[in-house]
């Protein structure tokens, strides 16, 4: 039987605001264990909460972004359960009158096309605390540091297919609060976390199968990997006999699999009622008009741009896009060399191999945007090749100084003189006289790859400083003649 699998997800981006949502508590992370956390964060008997208001304004800015209806009225309400890392016995949120109604976001696919995925609603509320387990004692501890973060939960439709489309889907909202500022996206620290509602049926089929929720992954590549092994373990479950059960599952990413958690909750089970502590908060038009004008330009406006403007293809538009701080390094560059096409093949290739190798984002780059455009001057002026610009991006990467430093230095610049270049090529055809003879004799396919032999004879007697057209062309005219 043919399998469609089903995807829903649902995102807690974690706002950058400089304090926590009902309090003044500050939200820095990494502090000692119960040092942000005030009576009302404890949940303390007559302690009230104050609503951030820039807390408001981030979740408006998604909104908007999203082209979704942002709710005029919306309530906070209290959605109880007990957990040893929830003080008051219940967490704030919001339920049946969200900040963020419908809306949608268009993901890039890896195979060039874009899709659409529905947003159901995004809602404001706050983070529970952490509890800490020691192996060696066997003791838990509770830090509630994180305990009133304001969090705004992201729900999408369930209309991704594929594990593949999931992970777009979430890099696409990762580029878009860290376009936007609202968050910091860094998923190590729980900046931003995913659950994924998985669930599987037979192809054609309209009725959704049961889903299974996955709780709280942390990562692009643990977000595929869960996703993947999840619909395997229901398609093998139901292929034997068995049934889905509805429930909250974990992701092992050591043992690559998932582990019941808990049955699943509906929210009738989590009592809500609107939270009497928390009035109704009223969005006014000119509030929203004010948060518009503020908005940056987005990834898919900037995509667009890169193309018209550049003449970058999709695949490049999208890759430099993915980010603001790659967005606006590629553009530095381009604003420097003023060639938009060599620009993107650096940042992408050999600046991204060099930041992969590092462990370091784009902001953290050893070579500046201007370092780099300098030095792809020197190539557009044929003062060096590519090939010398990649020993003179290793040297620049390792601190020795800008291109023109370097070049000089190093004594790298190019041979274009045609009286030198016809030297070293006589002296090379002197040296292989037998290979000449062979070239000359042999049909032009053979000559291709011969040609190749005469070149990188020429540009090691140069010792790699020769202009490589002119190489080329002389060598052709000298071999044919």
């Amino acid at each position: 039987m043919q399998w469609e699998v089903v995807i829903g997800l649902e995102i807690h981006t974690q706002l950058a605001t400089q304090s926590k949502i009902f309090s003044g508590s500050a939200t820095t992370f990494g502090s000692e264990p119960n040092t942000q956390a005030s009576l009302i964060d404890l949940g303390m008997p007559g302690v009230l909460p104050v609503l951030n208001e820039e807390a408001v304004r981030m979740a408006c800015m998604f909104g908007l972004a999203i082209d979704a209806q942002i709710g005029p009225h919306n309530v906070f309400a209290r959605k109880n359960y007990f957990y040893p890392d929830l003080p008051k016995g219940y967490q704030i949120s919001q339920m049946e009158l969200p900040i963020v109604g419908k809306g949608h976001l268009d993901i890039a696919l890896e195979d060039g096309t874009v899709k659409r995925i529905g947003i159901t609603r995004a809602h404001l509320e706050e983070d529970a605390g952490k509890s800490l387990h020691e192996d060696f004692s066997g003791a838990s501890g509770i830090d509630l540091n994180r305990a009133g973060t304001p969090l705004l939960e992201i729900v999408s439709e369930p209309e991704m297919r594929s594990a593949k489309e999931a992970v777009a889907y979430v890099k696409a909202i990762h580029a878009l609060v860290r376009y936007l500022g609202i968050c910091d996206g860094n998923m190590a620290e729980g900046s931003l976390r995913c659950d994924c509602n998985v669930s599987i049926r037979p192809k054609g089929q309209v009725e959704f199968g049961t889903r299974c929720e996955i709780k709280n992954v942390n990562s692009f590549r643990f977000i595929e990997k869960a996703i993947n092994t999840e619909v395997q373990r229901q398609i093998e479950l139901i292929e034997d006999g068995g049934r889905v059960i509805q429930e909250t599952r974990l992701y092992d990413p050591n043992k690559d699999e998932t582990r019941s958690m808990r049955s699943k909750e509906e929210a009738n089970d989590y009592r809500y009622f609107p939270d009497p502590d928390l009035l109704p908060v009223v969005i006014e038009p000119a509030f929203l008009d004010a948060i518009r004008a503020t908005l940056p330009e987005l990834p898919p406006q900037k995509r667009e741009r890169f193309q018209s403007q550049f003449g970058l293809s999709a695949y490049d538009a999208n890759v430099l896009a993915s980010s603001r701080e790659q967005a606006d390094y590629f553009e530095q560059v381009v604003g420097v060399c003023g060639d938009a096409k060599l620009a993107a093949n650096w940042v992408m290739v050999e600046l991204g191999s060099l930041l992969n190798k590092l462990g370091l984002e784009i902001d953290q780059a050893p070579v500046s945007a201007a370092q780099l455009g300098g030095m792809l001057q020197r190539i557009l002026d044929n003062t060096i090749s590519g090939k010398i610009a990649k020993v003179v991006f290793e040297k620049m990467a390792a601190g020795e100084g800008d291109a023109d430093r370097i070049i000089e230095a190093e004594g790298l610049k190019q041979v274009t003189d045609s009286g030198a270049i016809e030297k070293v090529l006589d002296d090379v055809l002197a040296a292989n006289a037998e290979q000449v003879e062979q070239y000359r004799a042999a049909d032009e396919a053979k000559r291709g790859k011969m040609f190749g032999f005469f070149v990188g004879q020429a540009m090691k007697a140069s010792k790699g400083k020769a202009n490589p057209q002119q190489v080329n062309q002389l060598l052709k005219s000298k071999l044919e003649g």
